[in-house]
């Protein structure tokens, strides 16, 4: 990789990785979101869609959850995705809609593994407080009422890498209505 069109290249060829190799840093990236108080929170997803033309990543989550709550008042988030490894950081900035009675979430649930559907049936619902633990559901049918999509549309991209002979770093925007934008940063 040499110039900015094959580093975005390369970006969005590793994030459909991401999608694919469940073993790839980039399956569970990182979101950040606003709390009712102002307070940024996060917590690590699955990334199960991402479709290059439109800059749009699927991730989900059960629609009881404080992010799906915390999207709804304030759907711009951020995703952050790291590897190791290979030394590259991903930070994304965007819109999140959320899908819950719509053809989007009825296929994402058609394509999700009965394993999957099980997170969405869990009772009471996340965060509740408990005096224990609550037992595994065993009804992958009954998390549907909970489905969530999240759809994040990439409106900012930045990319580091890190290496002995010189960090590189650049940034990728796409303005609602404007012309997108790339550029080096200084590491």
């Amino acid at each position: 990789m040499t110039g900015l069109d094959e580093t975005l290249v390369e970006t969005f060829r590793l994030l459909s990785r991401g999608v694919s190799d469940r073993r790839h840093p980039f399956h569970t990236p990182t979101l950040a979101t606003l709390a009712a108080d102002g307070a940024p929170t996060a917590r690590t997803l699955v990334l199960r869609g991402f479709e290059a033309p439109s800059r749009t990543l699927r991730l989900h989550s059960d629609a009881r959850a404080g992010k799906v709550a915390e999207l709804a008042v304030e759907p711009r988030a951020a995703l952050h995705l790291y590897d190791a490894g290979a030394a590259i950081q991903l930070r994304l900035s965007g819109h999140v809609t959320l899908h819950r009675d719509d053809g989007i979430a009825d296929a994402a649930w058609a394509a999700t593994r009965d394993f999957s559907r099980l997170c969405y049936a869990i009772q009471p619902a996340p965060g509740t407080p408990c005096p224990e633990p609550p037992s595994a559901p065993t009804d992958p049918v009954a998390g549907r009422a909970q489905f969530c999509v999240l759809l994040f549309r990439i409106a900012r991209l930045e990319f580091l890498h890190l290496a002995a002979a010189g960090h590189r770093r650049a940034r990728f925007t796409w303005p609602a209505g404007g012309t997108p934008e790339a550029t080096w940063l200084v590491p």
